[in-house]
């Protein structure tokens, strides 16, 4: 997350989610059963390295997260810059019951 943000203002990754995440993992960051997970609890959020891989190259073909099986394609999104990038992956690791610190844009701008 890049800045401070002031007390009361929405997470400045929130917007980014709402633009391109929020279709296939729902508003409460449930997901959508067989086909896209939930985004709390999930095992792959507290990985930093595997979130940034995939908003960066996408996600094809079958994956299990908390022992479910989903199968379907998560577009790469390296068209957002470093900073949405890091901005909406710290806005899901703060969100949805999560409570995981936050990823830098320079922590992106390290992985493209």
């Amino acid at each position: 997350m890049t800045g401070t943000q002031a007390l009361g203002e929405p997470h400045p990754g929130k917007a980014v989610y709402q633009k391109y995440c929020l279709t296939c993992h729902q508003s409460d960051g449930s997901g959508v059963p067989g086909m896209f997970p939930p985004l709390s609890p999930n095992e792959w959020i507290a990985d930093k390295d595997k979130m940034i891989e995939l908003m960066l190259n996408g996600q094809s073909g079958e994956i299990t997260v908390n022992g479910e099986v989903y199968n379907s394609l998560m577009p790469a999104h390296d068209f957002l810059s470093d900073e949405q990038i890091a901005d909406v992956i710290s806005y899901v690791r703060m969100s949805f019951g999560n409570d995981l610190e936050a990823v830098s844009q320079e922590e992106v701008a390290a992985a493209r």
